[in-house]
């Protein structure tokens, strides 16, 4: 089957969505998009995938040899700025190192932005060894295409709902595809959630240090709260930062409220709202949070010891 590049944004809203710009993995990224937005949940097991991450223990118990030491996140995509020069576009992705391997979570939206942002902030693609999806919405695997393109010795964990057709489009180029389901060690003291989600499949990404869990998130659809407390219950150890998106630019206030109150008794020490987060929210956890709020924008660095 043949499939033309199409649109596929994800959240994003309508009057920025435009084209992936996917010349070699477009067709079957936009089927997996249209898979994602029509079936039922329930269908999904249809898609599983030949080479699966190893399903691991139910705890990630905090071991501090295993720990990241003078970790640096540096977010490369994100819709908010921060650094000036570089360029803002709806999506998000953020490269990780000081971990055993250098990790690149999600992609954001065009890889021509994406790849603008990293060489300005002096990052080169062929430093990454790992690409974590968090999901299969087009703000956070458009820039795939483009990246592989400069890096495809590189392994990629996503969803393993989706691992089949993306597995046989990218084999050509030498990328290993592992399809997650259950929670699963990356590398040394960095985790994936799991698969979570009842319609859309999401994973979020949890680094151990020794000052306590690091979670990211790409949009955190199944709930950003659940995810904290899944995270909590993986590893074992305090949070102490939480970055990404959010997924909370719709709610009321009152919620937010909740939803902060949650965080506060989960004991977060750091937040680092961006992407599709909203103003409001970003707004109510600066106040929140005081110094323990991080402003995420592009171009952000934040190092941890």
């Amino acid at each position: 089957m043949i499939c033309a590049t199409r649109t596929a944004a994800g959240m994003m809203p309508i009057h920025q969505q435009g084209p992936l710009n996917f010349p070699m993995i477009s067709a079957c990224l936009f089927r997996l998009l249209v898979t994602l937005l029509i079936i039922p949940a329930w269908n999904l097991t249809l898609f599983s995938s030949p080479l699966r991450a190893s399903t691991m223990k139910p705890a990630f118990k905090a071991i501090t040899s295993m720990a990241a030491k003078n970790l640096r996140l540096t977010v490369v995509y994100d819709n908010n700025p921060y650094k000036a020069g570089l360029a803002t576009s709806w999506g998000f992705a953020c490269v990780v190192k000081g971990s055993e391997k250098t990790i690149l979570f999600d992609t954001g939206g065009t890889s021509a932005v994406l790849l603008a942002n990293m060489q300005q902030l002096g990052i080169d693609p062929k430093e990454i060894d790992i690409v974590v999806l968090s999901h299969m919405h087009g703000d956070h695997v458009g820039g795939l295409d483009g990246f592989l393109k400069q890096n495809s010795q590189v392994t990629i964990y996503l969803p393993a709902a989706f691992a089949t057709e993306l597995q046989a489009s990218l084999s050509h180029a030498g990328v290993k595809v592992i399809g997650v389901d259950d929670p699963v060690m990356i590398c040394s003291g960095v985790y994936s959630t799991g698969i979570l989600g009842s319609w859309i499949k999401e994973q979020a990404l949890m680094i151990s240090t020794t000052t306590g869990t690091i979670v990211i998130t790409g949009c955190a659809h199944p709930g950003i709260v659940h995810i904290l407390k899944l995270a909590q219950k993986l590893i074992e150890d305090k949070i102490l930062l939480v970055m990404g998106g959010f997924h909370l630019g719709a709610e009321s206030k009152p919620k937010l409220e909740e939803i902060i109150s949650d965080f506060k008794r989960l004991g977060v020490e750091r937040v680092g709202p961006c992407h599709c987060s909203g103003d409001p929210a970003r707004s109510m956890f600066k106040q929140a949070y005081g110094n323990a709020y991080i402003n995420v924008g592009v171009g952000r660095l934040i190092e941890l010891p």
